[in-house]
């Protein structure tokens, strides 16, 4: 029934018509947002204007340009580039105009503006979910989803809405404050990464370029495979006898402590053109049972972290190492499969379960028992010094509440495109504003749109799905609760979670399987209390 089966044959014909629209669109609108991504770059060639950067950050800007053929410093929209430019760059102007292009993408006059993409792939997803029976594509959608409902999810949101704003506004307020210091009178969204970086250095002494040189991606890597062994049992080996697709990628055979075959994982951790940003996993081979035989997976985990330089190894920021473990929890997910059907394999499950294994493994990243496995220093090998695994604990919490209210913001746009009828929306700008009404703390520029370049939801799976983020949170906060009381890698919680979750699959309803796991349903205490936001 979800797929047209029942439908008349006219009905059927216009299925297939909206199918095969919607996935022309789709790759449009992700050629655009990638197009006006690549389109732009800062080139500077005034040392000056280099200052407050990372010295990593100038050498990678200056190999850029080196490559493009040009004096000086080149920095694009690229993650590993944009990212560290807004956050430390001293020059106000010229983060100001990183961001008003990084905002901009596929907003403006030319031909890769998203905007009627947008507006008609909302259209045709509302079309598609009435033809088949349903009242709006959230509603088919949610059907399938832990949460079931437009209505569940709009609740959920609204309680953490309650929860989180307050303490996002006083965290605001704080942030504003300090800025005046500098004569900053209005924070813009410019501002945030700035003297968000500045304030917590100020407040616990600690600042990302502190913690960069403990984290070397080949020692975080490794330290995730420790971690996966500690918990399930598992080895890597780099094997070099199978085909890649580019060289920066490199292939592991997986197998157990007994040696049996368990995966093939690929890893693809840096930028290059034609490669769009973020970090996601995917799976190039299911794994299923036929004929007494168990298919085992091949599984990818690709991210975009700072290239090696001449003279430095790739040094991951600390949100950058909590990223390659988020995707390591969803390889986890799809090599531990073992179910008979590849339909219902794997990461092969209601999309707001899908991220319990991903954020779930982020949590070994706080702990010093699985820090002290991999952050050392990559020049002397020194452990990463106590204080500082102190100062990361600490500062966990440090902008929760704006953390939290953005999330919201976001699941509350994905939410008010999809569970009504968008027919009357003639202005994406214009909706979006009104989205985010009650999530604003930034002024607005009528040069920026977040919804065309909202890859998630227009190119990738998440429509429907944004709120799962904050969703798996809650779940994923509830079942660390478990391995705090019994140990970080104790095995038998760690066996009890694999055999419940992560070799299930989609085979059984979400909610029966974390019962099985957790002996109670979640609750959202354990993720108030870790984000500070319980009063």
């Amino acid at each position: 029934m979800r797929n047209g089966a029942n439908l008349n044959e006219s009905d059927k014909i216009e299925l297939r018509k909206i199918d095969a629209e919607l996935s022309k669109l789709k790759l449009t609108f992700g050629e655009n947002v990638l197009t006006e991504t690549n389109a732009f770059e800062l080139h500077l060639t005034n040392e000056k204007d280099l200052k407050g950067l990372p010295e990593s950050t100038i050498e990678a800007a200056k190999m850029i340009a080196k490559q493009k053929n040009k004096e000086g410093w080149i920095f694009t929209l690229d993650y590993p580039s944009y990212i560290p430019f807004i956050t430390y760059a001293d020059n106000r102007p010229l983060r100001k105009k990183m961001a008003l292009a990084f905002g901009a993408k596929a907003f403006q006059d030319n031909k890769n503006n998203n905007q009627q993409n947008v507006l008609d792939i909302v259209n045709l997803r509302y079309k598609r979910a009435t033809i088949l029976g349903y009242e709006s594509h959230s509603h088919f959608v949610l059907e399938e989803r832990m949460a079931e409902s437009p209505k569940n999810v709009i609740n959920f949101l609204d309680d953490f809405l309650i929860k989180a704003k307050p303490a996002a506004q006083q965290e605001f307020e704080n942030l504003s404050n300090f800025a005046k210091k500098d004569g900053v009178h209005q924070l813009e969204k410019w501002d945030s990464a700035y003297y968000s970086e500045k304030l917590k250095k100020n407040l616990f002494d600690l600042e990302e370029e502190q913690l960069k040189p403990y984290f070397k991606l080949e020692n975080v890597l490794q330290g995730v495979f420790t971690v996966s062994n500690k918990l399930f049992d598992l080895e890597f080996e780099e094997i070099n006898t199978i085909d890649k697709y580019h060289d920066d990628v490199k292939t592991y055979k997986v197998t157990n402590t007994s040696g049996n075959y368990i995966a093939i994982l690929y890893a693809d951790f840096f930028p290059r053109k034609g490669k769009r940003n973020g970090a996601w996993m995917t799976s190039f081979k299911g794994q299923w049972q036929k004929d007494g035989e168990n298919s085992r997976p091949h599984i990818s985990i690709v991210c975009n972290f700072t290239k090696p330089t001449e003279t430095k190894p790739s040094l991951l920021t600390f949100n950058e190492v909590t990223t390659l473990f988020h995707e390591f929890g969803h390889a986890l997910h799809g090599m531990l499969a073992d179910t008979i059907y590849p339909s219902l394999s794997g990461t092969n499950v209601y999309w707001d379960f899908v991220e319990l294994p991903s954020q779930l493994l982020e949590n070994w990243c706080y702990e010093k028992e699985a820090l002290n496995l991999f952050a050392k220093h990559y020049e002397s090998n020194e452990p990463i010094p106590m204080d500082f695994i102190g100062k990361i604990k600490k500062s966990a919490n440090f902008l929760e509440g704006m953390q939290t209210l953005r999330q919201i913001s976001f699941g509350i746009l994905d939410m008010n495109w999809h569970s009504k009828n968008p027919s009357e929306i003639k202005d994406v700008k214009e909706f979006e504003t009104i989205s985010f009404e009650n999530t604003q703390l930034f002024p607005d520029f009528k040069e920026n749109c977040m919804s065309t370049s909202f890859s998630h939801i227009f190119q990738g799976g998440y429509s429907s799905g944004y709120y799962s983020y904050k969703w798996a949170e809650v779940l994923d906060a509830d079942a660390f609760g478990l391995f705090l009381e019994n140990g970080i890698f104790d095995k038998k919680t760690a066996q009890k979670f694999k055999d419940a979750i992560l070799t299930k699959g989609g085979t059984k309803k979400p909610m029966d399987l974390y019962v099985k796991f957790r002996d109670q349903k979640p609750n959202n205490h354990a993720l108030l209390k870790r984000a500070g936001l319980l009063k």
